[in-house]
């Protein structure tokens, strides 16, 4: 082999193993124990995900990405009896516990735990599938509204007033309720500190999500 044919030998091997390097530096994280994470992104039209069964794929899809896709995941929200649909529980669809999250860390032993006082979820424990922690109030770009159209309890609310954006089919005008994932309020009182029941949305679509402090996230729980 002449010079020039191994100068141009080692180069190719060194550009194989600089791109082999490149690909194992972008494969995204793995957590295949969790049970537990908030979606690290939102979908793309704001709190309408298609109804359940979008909200359901989308935390499937992302669990999937980061190594968890053996296990059913479930949204963590409810949807209200408008329309002749029949009202559905948050709490009911997500499994019984006990949820780690991506670091390993129990956020709830059961579904009677996730909804007391004793629960985890916080700023410090509120982990997306990427295992990135998510803005809190703290941070300059806050994502701290979480989407879940349920009352403390785990309940679905009366049908009276839109707390779903439409059952998630709305991106436009309408309401749902949101919770703080790093149970911090403006307001110096508990219901603006609850993780699953802090305030009404400003609207449906992406930016009204974004102007009331969120990014149509989502809590993800395994329900099996």
């Amino acid at each position: 082999m002449t010079l020039t044919r191994q100068v141009m030998a080692g180069i190719a091997g060194a550009t194989m193993m600089l791109t082999a390097a490149g690909h194992a530096q972008q494969a995204p994280p793995q957590f295949p124990e969790m049970t537990f994470f908030v979606t690290s992104v939102g979908g793309p039209q704001g709190a309408n995900y298609g109804g359940l069964e979008g909200a359901d794929r989308h935390c499937q899809t992302l669990a999937a990405k980061a190594g968890a896709g053996a296990k059913i995941w479930r949204a963590y929200l409810s949807t209200q009896a408008v329309g002749g649909a029949t009202a559905v529980d948050a709490r009911d669809r997500i499994g019984k516990g006990p949820w780690v999250n991506p670091r390993g860390v129990q956020i709830a032993a059961s579904v009677d735990d996730l909804h007391s006082p004793n629960n985890k979820i916080s700023a410090e424990t509120a982990v997306a599938e990427t295992g990135r922690l998510i803005p809190s109030r703290l941070y300059t770009v806050n994502q701290h509204d979480i989407l879940t159209g349920t009352q403390a309890n785990g309940t679905a609310f009366a049908p009276d007033k839109d707390m779903t954006c439409g059952n998630w089919t709305k991106s436009g005008e309408g309401s749902a309720m949101v919770g703080h994932v790093d149970r911090m309020g403006l307001r110096d009182d508990e219901a603006s500190k609850s993780w699953n029941t802090s305030h009404p949305s400003r609207g449906c679509d992406a930016a009204s999500l974004v102007a009331t402090g969120g990014a149509g996230l989502l809590y993800c729980f395994a329900a099996n």
